[in-house]
C-alpha cells in the first residue's frame, strides 16, 4: 500500500511540473546569440581539367544572430531570425598558385521549432546575402550575391539561456558546398 501511495505522489508531481517545463519552449519573445564552429567551402575549380584539384577546405567560422519567437502552443513555435556569418578564411595552393577566400554574409530565416520540455529541434529556411573576398595568385577580387540558405538544429533551454547546435547550408550559386556546423548560446528576453 505504501508503494502505491509513493507512485501516485510521483505521478502527480510529474503531471504538475510538466507544464512548467513546457512553458519555456512556447514563450513569445526575442533572443540574441552567437555561435562558433567549422565552415566548409568546396569549389570545383578544375572544370574537368585533369590534374587540377578542387578547392575543398574548412576553417573556423562564427556568427551572431537575433530573432523573435512566436509561441504558437507550449510545444510548437514559429520565428524569424537574422544574423551575420563569417565563414573564415580558407586557403590552399593549387598547382603552385595560392588561393584564399573570405566569405561573409547576412542571413534572414524563418524558423520552425518543436520542443518537449527544455529540449527542442528546429529547422530554418531563408536567404544568405553574401560577399566573398578572393585572392588568387596575388590578384584580389570581390563578388557578392544572395542565395537560399537552410538549416536544422537542436536546442536545450536553461532558464533564459539556450544552448544550440546546428548545421546550416548556404546554397551559393556556382559553389559546390558552403556549410557550417556550429555550437552556441542564445539569451531569451
Amino acid at each position: 500500500m505504501n508503494s502505491t501511495i509513493n507512485w501516485k505522489i510521483w505521478l502527480c508531481a510529474v503531471l504538475v511540473s510538466a507544464p512548467l517545463s513546457f512553458a519555456q519552449a512556447g514563450e513569445t519573445g526575442g533572443y540574441l546569440g552567437g555561435s562558433v564552429g567549422t565552415a566548409v567551402i568546396d569549389v570545383s575549380i578544375d572544370d574537368g581539367i585533369p590534374g587540377v584539384p578542387a578547392f575543398d577546405e574548412d576553417d573556423f567560422g562564427w556568427k551572431v544572430f537575433a530573432g523573435y519567437n512566436f509561441g504558437i502552443t507550449p510545444v510548437f513555435d514559429l520565428g524569424i531570425e537574422g544574423g551575420y556569418t563569417n565563414l573564415g578564411s580558407p586557403s590552399v595552393d593549387i598547382v603552385g598558385i595560392s588561393v584564399s577566400l573570405e566569405p561573409t554574409g547576412w542571413t534572414l530565416f524563418g524558423v520552425v521549432g518543436f520542443d518537449i520540455g527544455p529540449v527542442g529541434v528546429f529547422g530554418k529556411y531563408g536567404y544568405f546575402g553574401w560577399d566573398v573576398e578572393g585572392v588568387i595568385g596575388g590578384f584580389s577580387e570581390s563578388i557578392d550575391g544572395s542565395d537560399p540558405a537552410y538549416g536544422a538544429g537542436l536546442r536545450f533551454g536553461l532558464g533564459s539561456l539556450e544552448i544550440r547546435g546546428e548545421y546550416e547550408v548556404f546554397d551559393v550559386e556556382d559553389i559546390d558546398d558552403v556549410s557550417m556546423w556550429s555550437v552556441g548560446l542564445a539569451y531569451r528576453f
